[in-house]
């Protein structure tokens, strides 16, 4: 944690620069990043990037601690390349590889491991053609920019909800109705900052679509849909309506049962949208993992049903 007290020279600075000024080694728009996040905060307030700071007042930056390491994992995992051409292509994410560095995950990526490829450019040097983002024990479908060109472009198309992500999650009990929706703002957990919580610090619109895939016993096997992409989304909203994710170390029950599973059971499973440049249409699907997969096998044969 970093606390500035505002000097005479900085009044009337904007927010993200301060935080730029303050953390060595720091680019202009991961201190955005800190600040749209609710890391930052003024004389005990989150406020915007754009906010102009003045003479006196307290800044405080609480940069994200190092992610729990849920089992140890390779050095480097390879991401399946499922598409690709000149200006983009589409991953399937293994489960333990971050999808950018950050502070609190140093070392190889998936962005990295692209990159060294020439497989991803443009954007930021520390997460080079990254348009979305899929946490570290999360598995799946991902496109990724090779230039600053595309990269531009499929931000527009993220932002104006142009790109399908569809997902899969195991969760705890069932939900209250076939499908649904979940609207919630998400920021920064009050108490614990490498968690996100409905309306934490920071709180920005939260949309989740959901629909009933398989049910059984205990557990209800879910199709996702997002419309928006706030970190640890998915997992956080079945959490706060009481159906936490499967496996999930950090939002589930401490103590239920988990199938065996070593990890969360949520799958990014398909990606579909239109090319940038050509306008074809692409869309992929991804298997479930290994692990997933005999989770879900050994619900169904439990209850009697054929995998």
């Amino acid at each position: 944690m970093i606390e500035i007290i505002v000097a005479a020279e900085q009044a009337g600075a904007r927010l993200d620069q301060v935080v730029h000024e303050a953390v060595p080694g720091l680019s202009r728009s991961a201190a955005q990043r800190l600040v749209d996040d609710g890391d930052v905060t003024v004389d005990g307030e989150a406020k915007s990037r754009s906010t102009r700071v003045q003479r006196g007042q307290v800044v405080v930056i609480d940069q994200p601690e190092p992610e729990e390491i849920v089992h140890e994992v390779p050095a480097v995992l390879e991401p399946t390349i499922l598409y690709e051409d000149a200006q983009l292509v589409v991953v399937d994410k293994p489960i333990g590889l971050v999808t950018h560095a950050s502070p609190g995950s140093p070392g190889p990526s998936l962005a990295s491991v692209l990159a060294a490829r020439g497989l991803a450019g443009g954007g930021e040097e520390d997460r080079p053609g990254i348009v979305h983002r899929l946490d570290k024990e999360t598995s799946g479908l991902l496109v990724v920019a090779r230039d600053a060109e595309t990269l531009d472009a499929l931000q527009r198309m993220m932002r104006r909800r142009e790109i399908e992500r569809e997902y899969v999650a195991l969760v705890h009990g069932r939900p209250p109705s076939i499908a649904g929706r979940i609207e919630a703002p998400i920021g920064r957990d009050p108490v614990n900052r490498t968690r996100r919580a409905v309306d934490g610090i920071g709180s920005r619109p939260a949309i989740t679509h959901f629909e009933l895939v398989e049910a059984f016993p205990e557990y209800t096997l879910e199709s996702v849909h997002l419309e928006t992409g706030r970190t640890h989304q998915i997992r956080v909203h079945f959490a706060a309506i009481g159906h936490p994710v499967v496996g999930d170390p950090v939002y589930g029950p401490s103590s239920s049962d988990t199938l065996g599973l070593r990890h969360q059971a949520l799958h990014a499973h398909r990606l579909a949208f239109d090319h940038p440049v050509t306008g074809e249409p692409i869309e992929l699907t991804s298997p479930l993992p290994d692990e997933f997969q005999r989770a879900l096998d050994q619900l169904r044969a439990a209850r009697g049903t054929p995998s």
